[in-house]
């Protein structure tokens, strides 16, 4: 006979590796993710700012490389890249000594493959708000005498950011998720330390529902921080700017009231 929903849930389990925290291994795994998250998207976001100069350049040899690499990257499953870098690339080249900090360090293998991954949807983000600029503006700023460089960072950058920052928080977000692949080569993030409980103690309900706590914990963090930076940078900065203003911003703001005709 069916017990019923919830009957079979080994709450002394549950509480036991989830409070305390500090004595659980779940935190050290939630520290790892957090940790991996920021380095490979930072980094992700870092390489995409060249590649995405590289999208939009007219040189041949420059915009080649790159949509070779985003070709590759976006067309093929992260699993996929994580697997070829991890194991792959020592079969490949033999696992020379200079390969060693990859092929035999999981969590570097998998940072390096989630930043180059992420690296080539970054561009494409990149891309879309440099080119969101009126082409009029850098025409004039050349026309004042400014080079390229001062170009990007006194006139496209700053607008280009309110387009960049709020799709560049989600992937932080995305990320944080997506390192849950990398289970499969040992890395002892959240979902891999929830693979080892139920595989022992066989509740295996009970330890996914904690890993997914952990999970939810992190993005919520990452979503606050959102909140706060896209209310500075964002597309939410003219609505900031309004509601802090009280209530004379407002009213300086606030469009003039269309007066009907008269009506004889």
């Amino acid at each position: 006979m069916y017990p019923g929903p919830f009957l079979d849930f080994d709450f002394n389990f549950f509480f036991r590796v989830l409070w305390p925290p500090w004595g659980s291994p779940f935190l050290v795994a939630g520290g790892i993710v957090f940790v991996m998250t920021i380095v490979a998207q930072t980094a992700g976001v870092i390489l995409g700012f060249p590649l995405a100069l590289g999208r939009v350049s007219k040189n041949p040899f420059v915009k080649t490389p790159v949509d070779l690499y985003l070709y590759i990257f976006r067309g093929t499953p992260l699993l996929l890249q994580i697997l070829v870098i991890y194991d792959g690339l020592s079969e490949l080249t033999g696992n020379p000594v200079w390969l060693y900090p990859i092929s035999r360090n999981a969590i570097i293998a998998g940072t390096l493959t989630l930043a180059l991954n992420e690296a080539a949807y970054m561009t494409e983000i990149i891309r879309a708000g440099l080119q969101a600029i009126d082409p009029g503006q850098i025409d004039a700023a050349k026309a004042l005498g400014m080079r390229y460089p001062q170009v990007l960072s006194r006139i496209v950058m700053p607008q280009a950011l309110r387009i960049i920052v709020p799709p560049t928080f989600n992937e932080y977000i995305n990320m944080s998720k997506n390192t849950s692949l990398l289970s499969t080569i040992a890395v002892p993030e959240l979902l891999y330390t929830a693979q080892n409980y139920y595989t022992i103690d066989f509740r295996t309900f009970e330890a996914l529902s904690i890993a997914a706590i952990y999970y939810l914990l992190i993005t919520s963090a990452l979503t606050a921080i959102q909140r706060q930076i896209e209310a500075r940078f964002g597309e939410r900065q003219e609505i900031g700017m309004t509601r802090r203003g009280g209530l004379w911003r407002r009213m300086v703001m606030r469009q003039p009231d269309v007066v009907p005709p008269h009506q004889t």
